[in-house]
């Protein structure tokens, strides 16, 4: 079935949000500028969203959920271990090049914004549990050496956090592919050493 009008609605100023952030930062986002961007009136807005905030809410969900469809390939404990890393890291790059200035926005407001910095650990804290669960089956299959896996697993995702922002979060793009290989070196190293010459070798398949 096509999208009903109110969903095309939503659609729209979701997309005039972000493309907003692609050159400026949430700090100079108003209504009246969000909303100048789409063919909608201002009060439109609000029956949506209850405020800006709720917006880069939005927004961020809508960026988690990408993510943690592109890192079902890893997370499913199906199938070798090592390529299902590859592949997930691989969307997780495709995600943040699309939306990295997202990301960027939220994790810059956040220092200056109460609000926005719960959201941001939130969605950086949602991602701790399931590594660090995937770290520990992979333990106990001898895949991956024995250490604390949660302090491991917040170390990766801010790390990767750090580097796609950087990488990705201003209209000016990194390269993808030595991004990827950056990040997969590090992850593959940490969680597979035992066949780190084999893992490594594959980086760029």
């Amino acid at each position: 079935m096509p999208p009903s009008k109110a969903a095309m609605t939503r659609s729209a100023i979701l997309d005039a949000g972000s493309d907003f952030l692609r050159t400026r930062p949430f700090r100079d986002l108003t209504v009246g500028l969000l909303m100048a961007g789409t063919e909608y009136s201002r009060p439109t807005f609000y029956l949506y969203f209850n405020d800006l905030h709720g917006l880069m809410e939005t927004l961020l969900g809508e960026v988690k959920g990408e993510i943690v469809d592109g890192a079902r390939a890893w997370l499913s404990n199906e199938g070798n271990a090592i390529s299902g890393l590859q592949q997930s890291l691989a969307a997780l790059v495709e995600v943040a090049h699309e939306h990295g200035t997202i990301l960027k926005a939220v994790a810059d407001a956040a220092p200056s914004d109460a609000r926005l910095e719960r959201v941001w650990d939130t969605f950086l804290a949602s991602f701790d549990e399931v590594v660090s669960a995937r770290i520990a089956q992979d333990q106990a299959a001898g895949l991956t050496p024995e250490f604390d896996p949660l302090p491991v697993a917040r170390a990766l995702n801010r790390m990767d956090a750090g580097v796609l922002i950087q990488a990705f979060g201003s209209v000016e793009k990194a390269e993808k592919d030595k991004v990827l290989s950056a990040i997969m070196r590090i992850w593959l190293s940490t969680l597979y050493p035992f066949d780190a010459t084999a893992s490594l070798e594959r980086i760029g398949d």
